[in-house]
């Protein structure tokens, strides 16, 4: 399948995910309802549902899993890892620990954005963490190694948070937090996570041809021009900013990163460039589908986005794990 065909494809599967979003739900808004308030002559309830209601959420889903997607692509391209994804580096979980300090500490009571913000903060901090860790080393092994004794420490204080909670409230507001969701979220929760999640993509974005030459290792990529060091801080910043922001807003989302990178390399020549931007229109169209999802399974109580992407996950790891037995 050629490059063009393939971003149509997936371009189109970006927009049937958005514009279902704003139609399905608890409450169904027909097409005609849509348009009426698209042009300004909607009825007060539709203009109240599809507005203020689901055109955040779907904003938000559509923004979040593009990062994720992207940043799940150009991990596995960097680290040459096909397991990797965002959390591999400790910033998901760096930035849910800044969430989690928000809630045990009463801070997000304060204000809408308090929580996004130390999120955000918490996967930057995470970032000078790795660099120190890391120290000058640019081999992706250390870089695995020292994300994965960030993460450690992140999931050890948001556990230590959840032990000491006197808060059963504080404790119950956690977990769920923690499970993923982007239900009630509003136009300032858009404003934080877009600009964010903009600035991380455009970073990890310019680099698809550094991470082709990586494909030769790292003496290879050097002979080429490429400067390691610098591709790292791009990378890193990238992952830090893009991921913290958009895990701000939605909770702890996995696998999204992870999944689609390898539902998308078929598809393409296998480079790390070529899967880089699908990969970022079908973790947006994955992420949104899901949400869809979460709407329309009747439930007693809506279950949390990030059980449904959980779920999505384990058939990928059983056919990779299949296909490496035949390999073996």
């Amino acid at each position: 399948m050629s490059r063009a065909t393939l971003l149509t494809i997936l371009l189109l599967l970006v927009i049937a995910a958005g514009i279902s979003s704003l139609l399905l739900g608890t409450v169904p808004v027909s097409l005609s309802r849509l348009f009426a308030v698209v042009t300004g002559h909607g009825d007060p309830i539709a203009s109240k549902i599809l507005l203020d209601l689901r055109l955040p959420r779907t904003l938000i889903g559509l923004a979040v899993g593009a990062m994720l997607g992207v940043a799940g692509a150009v991990l596995q391209g960097y680290l040459r890892n096909p397991l990797a994804d965002p959390s591999v580096l400790g910033a998901s979980s760096s930035a849910a620990l800044g969430a989690v300090l928000a809630i045990y500490y009463g801070l997000s009571e304060l204000h809408v954005l308090m929580l996004p913000a130390l999120a955000v903060l918490g996967a930057v901090g995470s970032l000078a963490l790795l660099f120190l860790l890391a120290g000058r080393s640019e081999s992706p092994l250390t870089l695995i190694l020292a994300g994965i004794a960030v993460s450690t420490l992140a999931i050890a204080g948001i556990n230590l948070a959840l032990n000491l909670s006197s808060n059963p409230f504080a404790a119950m507001e956690i977990m769920t937090w923690l499970m993923g969701s982007i239900e009630n979220r509003s136009a300032a929760h858009v404003w934080v996570a877009l600009p964010c999640i903009a600035i991380g993509a455009a970073l990890l974005l310019v680099d698809g041809r550094a991470l082709d030459a990586l494909t030769l290792g790292e003496d290879g990529a050097r002979t080429l021009g490429i400067n390691l060091k610098l591709l790292r801080v791009r990378l890193l910043l990238g992952i830090a900013i893009g991921v913290g922001g958009a895990v701000a807003v939605s909770g702890s989302i996995g696998f999204v990163g992870l999944i689609v990178p390898h539902l998308i390399r078929p598809l393409t020549d296998r480079s790390p460039s070529a899967v880089m931007l699908p990969s970022m229109l079908g973790g947006a169209a994955l992420l949104t589908v899901a949400d869809i999802a979460v709407r329309l399974i009747a439930t007693s109580s809506e279950l949390k986005l990030g059980v449904v992407t959980a779920f999505l996950g384990v058939p990928v790891f059983l056919a990779y794990l299949l296909r490496e037995r035949r390999l073996w």
